[in-house]
């Protein structure tokens, strides 16, 4: 009878040859886990380990509070905070029961301004609020608006169409930032638009 030496099992050879250890039962070793990612705080702060998968890009507040907001109905809720105590909501919610978490806000920030506010446990709720830039551009059709301006012209587009209109509201909110600009709104209410501009 000669000599022989009993060879390893297909997936032991594959494995050693690519570099895995597997244990002695051949089963592959598990690999350490990953540190799991988190949510931004409310301040704004990224937590857990960045560039991995599931981190969000931070959102920075210009406000952030907790509050006791009892009467609530839903977990999550965003509102637009105007002048003269006026109060835009997104969710279907009793107004009256909105007014503690603006009260909180405008201790730190006045109106206007976006917030969203989310259930923490029972009544108590954390608020992270940012400053907006409300206009009057009445004339102005649709629900969203963009305007850029080059050196080549002016070009309006509502609703994701070009548009022949002028709109004098956006292009002195623009022009405060540069003669090269992209103005973009939302309407909120009637002829009030939130917008934002940026230069080119």
């Amino acid at each position: 009878m000669g000599l022989f030496r009993r060879s390893q099992p297909l997936h032991r050879r594959l494995a050693e040859a690519g570099g895995l250890d597997l244990g002695a039962g051949g089963e592959r070793s598990a690999a350490p886990p990953a540190p799991p990612a988190e949510p931004p705080g409310w301040d704004g702060e990224p937590r857990g380990e960045p560039g991995i998968h599931g981190v969000p890009r931070a959102r920075r507040w210009d406000a952030v509070t907790t509050v006791e907001a009892p009467g609530l109905v839903g977990d999550r809720i965003g509102f637009v905070a105007l002048d003269g105590q006026e109060l835009l909501v997104e969710e279907d919610e009793p107004e009256d029961a909105l007014q503690p978490l603006a009260e909180a806000v405008e201790a730190r920030l006045q109106p206007p301004y976006r917030a969203e506010a989310t259930r923490q446990a029972g009544d108590r709720w954390a608020v992270g609020a940012k400053r907006i830039a409300v206009v009057s551009a009445p004339g102005l059709h649709g629900d969203q608006a963009e305007l850029v301006s080059t050196r080549d012209g002016r070009e309006l587009r509502v609703d994701g169409r070009p548009s022949f209109r002028s709109a004098p509201t956006l292009e002195q909110v623009g022009e405060r930032v540069g003669s090269e600009y992209v103005v973009r709104g939302s309407r909120l209410d009637g002829d009030r638009w939130e917008v934002e501009a940026s230069p080119l």
